[in-house]
């Protein structure tokens, strides 16, 4: 295979000088008017006034903030699956399906030739972004692993498909990338996620990967079984891929992953970057070290907007965008997208570490939120929690959700209860203990509502740990029928029915 990086080198040179001058603020300006004057004439821009738009304040004067639900029932289930000029010009021939995380409800995204494009481009930024910081890569020179949804897309009418977004970007991957990519289309193609992943493993070892992309969770479910079906070789990457340079994560928090994957990239030269990809457009990547947030990419054909997570609810919430945000506070992301979306609440949180360039770290969903005693628990909050009690022990986590108990014959006081699976070695009954010591310890520090309630153990009984064998959560998943790296494990359960079915699974 030829090395395509020095000529992705000038490409990487040339961005890294484009984004050192950019004026970000200025950028999403200028993108939102771009976006606006595109769809003057679809149904929602005539609704809307499209035509006589000029600044940011006159579009969020007009445009009211939307969940999925009010996209869907106002514009899209009319017509769908043929959405034509209804809030994007032309017809949608493309939708990425989400499952909007703990809820389960499919939801169909709207995925056309643009955003496709805005997506390729993004991912060019994260391997500019790599090159930056290593020079002397050749990362090009091999393959790279994308560990994601089935490539097969189902037809909703013709002409007309959708299917996961990992999915989407590999069967639309351009010509010059497909023969980098691994698995093949034919391997791809596979829906059912376990004979799939036998096949993968059986065939990676062959190749000569420099990168690896994925979920964290399921990417470590992935390398398990990639470790079983080689028992002779040592349980560490580099033993498999001498010359990975990169892995990509995203979609969950990786702070409880951290120790796990450092641990299996030892003796290796590669790197972590994290990704912020979602369904409804590629939000930012990591520009600099792990954990000191990812660089918004301010123009790519999208427009985002940041409401104070304590104004969410309310009838007029301030809508900040990136000239007007500012560090350390919690804000519901909304998006305004080459595919159609106006003002669309996403249900991630996010905060910003640095306005210039602006650089934010994911903190959670606005669904990850809980309350069942009044403790206010956010899921920034547990995730933080939960990988302080581990490093304090020097465990590793595998997965985990956290649930709320209610009092009844048996407790006389509710409280929390984390589910996890550890990584091997599983932790003693007096690691166990001290885990869920400083668990508690930690949510007392980090939530004056959580430590009011826990204070003279009166109003709330200390968590509890669950430790359940390696497996259980992808069962859990597999039977709700969400076995996959499209899919998330919930972290924080405030349903009490599908809290109480994961507990039956543990």
């Amino acid at each position: 295979m030829m090395d395509g990086t020095p000529l992705f080198k000038i490409y990487a040179r040339r961005r890294a000088r484009a984004l050192q001058k950019q004026n970000a603020a200025a950028e999403q300006q200028r993108q939102l008017l771009q976006l606006v004057a595109t769809a003057a004439d679809t149904r929602f821009g005539r609704d809307h006034g499209f035509a006589s738009i000029k600044t940011v304040a006159e579009f969020q004067a007009r445009v009211p903030l939307r969940r999925y639900e009010a996209m869907w029932n106002d514009y899209w289930k009319g017509p769908f699956p043929k959405l034509v000029d209804c809030s994007w010009p032309g017809t949608i021939s493309t939708f990425a399906l989400s499952s909007g995380t703990s809820s389960g409800t499919t939801k169909y995204i709207p995925c056309p030739d643009t955003m496709n494009r805005a997506n390729a481009r993004a991912g060019l930024d994260v391997l500019a972004h790599h090159l930056a910081a290593r020079p002397h890569s050749r990362l090009l020179a091999g393959k790279s692993f994308m560990l994601g949804g089935s490539t097969d897309l189902t037809e909703l009418a013709p002409g007309i498909v959708a299917g996961d977004l990992s999915g989407i970007a590999a069967a639309r991957a351009p010509l010059w990338a497909r023969g980098r990519i691994f698995p093949p289309r034919e391997i791809a193609l596979i829906a059912d996620w376990e004979k799939k992943v036998a096949i993968i493993a059986r065939g990676i070892v062959a190749k000569d990967i420099r990168s690896i992309s994925g979920t964290p969770s399921w990417l470590l479910v992935f390398f398990e079984r990639l470790f079983a079906m080689y028992p002779e070789r040592e349980k560490r990457l580099a033993a498999f891929f001498p010359k990975l340079e990169l892995i990509i994560h995203g979609g969950v928090n990786f702070a409880p992953y951290r120790a796990s994957f450092t641990a299996l990239l030892e003796g290796s030269r590669a790197e972590t970057r994290e990704v912020y990809a979602a369904s409804e457009g590629f939000i930012a990547s990591a520009d600099r070290g792990p954990g000191e947030g990812m660089r918004v990419m301010a123009d790519n054909g999208l427009f985002l907007e940041f409401i104070p997570l304590t104004e969410l609810g309310s009838p007029s919430p301030t809508r900040h965008w990136l000239a007007t945000v500012e560090t350390g506070i919690d804000y519901a992301i909304a998006v305004t997208s080459c595919a159609g979306l106006w003002s669309y609440v996403m249900g991630d949180t996010v905060r910003f570490v640095d306005r210039d360039p602006p650089r934010l770290l994911v903190t959670g969903r606005t669904s990850y939120y809980l309350s069942a005693f009044g403790e206010h628990l956010t899921g920034d909050e547990v995730e933080g929690a939960v990988s302080t009690a581990a490093a304090s022990i020097g465990a590793l986590i595998s997965d985990f959700s956290f649930g709320a108990v209610f009092p009844d014959a048996a407790n006389a006081r509710g409280f929390h209860l984390l589910i996890v699976e550890f990584g091997d070695p599983s932790p003693g009954e007096a690691e166990a203990a001290r885990f869920v010591e400083k668990l508690d310890e930690t949510l007392q520090m980090r939530n004056d509502d959580y430590r009011a309630h826990r204070a003279g153990g009166f109003g709330l009984d200390p968590p509890r740990l669950r430790v359940v064998p390696r497996g259980t959560f992808e069962a859990w998943m597999k039977s709700r029928g969400k076995l996959g790296g499209q899919n998330k494990v919930p972290r924080i359960i405030a349903d009490a029915a599908l809290f109480e079915s994961l507990k039956g699974f543990a």
